[in-house]
């Protein structure tokens, strides 16, 4: 037991101190105040800079100094729930200081700090906790746990975002995952449709990172650990055991507690002069689901899964 509690002691230790942290989320006046539960913001970050010009070319990825968030989910965790809901990166909000424009642009100018804000405000639900993970890592963290297993009804081929999946269950590499969750042209929903793969990749990532066949072997464990520790980011206010009890909330999914959601939309296909293609919430409902969130209680305001 000894040994148990100093090789475990002796981890934490060592994750922590490989843990990234960022200012984010920050105060500000008007901010909305507390509810109850706990709401992480989780990002998938399009921050490029870092990547060298054939990592770019491999992963179908934009310039180098190209910043913004392809993922973007809110994780409620409490008496309800869990709940994870997805917000498309193309919800037309109000983004403090720079107008109205795509959720995911307040990255840019602002970074975590700023995108926090935003959601908070369009929400109107205080952020607890922010957890970040970037291009790179992201497909390093698949390719730790020897890849990510899905069953596809049907192929799946988007040249932009460099998708070229058949139909049938297959275990996806890193970079093939990475296609999967970012493939949103070919899709009929387009972001929509995105956001659902999103949540179905996190679900099967935590799975497998928290299963019996990666926890119990050294050999599989501290890769993937070392992996998802150099892809992640995370609020100063939160550590590995923080992280770690977000990551059995998101797991919980799996067996069949609380669910999965998007915000309620009303047109996805509004083209919006100098902004592009956006998503318009729908406001009546969108406000009640994050009225939900903010008491705690069970979501009715839109469609879980």
């Amino acid at each position: 037991m000894l040994v148990l509690a100093a090789v475990l002691g002796g981890t934490c230790l060592w994750a922590d101190g490989r843990l990234r942290e960022t200012a984010a989320p920050a105060g500000y006046p008007g901010r909305p105040a507390a509810g109850r539960g706990t709401n992480w913001l989780i990002v998938g970050s399009g921050t490029r800079s870092d990547l060298s010009g054939k990592e770019r070319e491999e992963l179908h990825v934009g310039g180098g100094g190209q910043h913004n968030t392809d993922t973007v989910m809110v994780l409620h965790h409490g008496d309800a729930g869990p709940y994870v809901v997805s917000i498309p990166r193309d919800s037309y909000v109000p983004v403090p200081g720079h107008g109205r424009g795509k959720i995911n642009s307040a990255y840019a100018p602002g970074g975590p700090k700023l995108l926090s804000r935003t959601v908070e405000q369009a929400a109107g639900l205080r952020l607890d906790h922010y957890a970040e993970i970037d291009f790179l890592g992201f497909t390093h963290v698949v390719d730790a746990l020897d890849g990510a297993r899905f069953c596809l009804a049907k192929p799946l081929r988007d040249t932009k975002a460099g998708a070229n999946l058949r139909a049938g269950c297959q275990t996806l590499d890193g970079k093939q995952a990475l296609a999967f969750v970012r493939a949103r042209y070919s899709d009929p929903e387009g972001d929509l449709g995105r956001v659902k793969r999103q949540r179905t990749l996190l679900s099967a990532l935590v799975r497998e990172g928290a299963g019996a066949t990666t926890v119990l072997n050294p050999f599989r464990l501290y890769p993937f650990l070392g992996a998802a520790l150099d892809a992640v980011t995370v609020d100063r206010g939160s550590g590995v055991t923080s992280l770690t009890r977000m990551a059995w909330e998101v797991r919980g999914l799996t067996g069949g507690a609380g669910g999965t959601a998007t915000v309620p939309v009303k047109n996805a296909g509004l083209s919006v002069p100098g902004v592009g293609d956006v998503v318009a919430w729908d406001t009546r409902r969108a406000r009640e689901l994050f009225h939900q969130l903010r008491r705690d209680v069970p979501i009715t305001a839109t469609t879980v899964k």
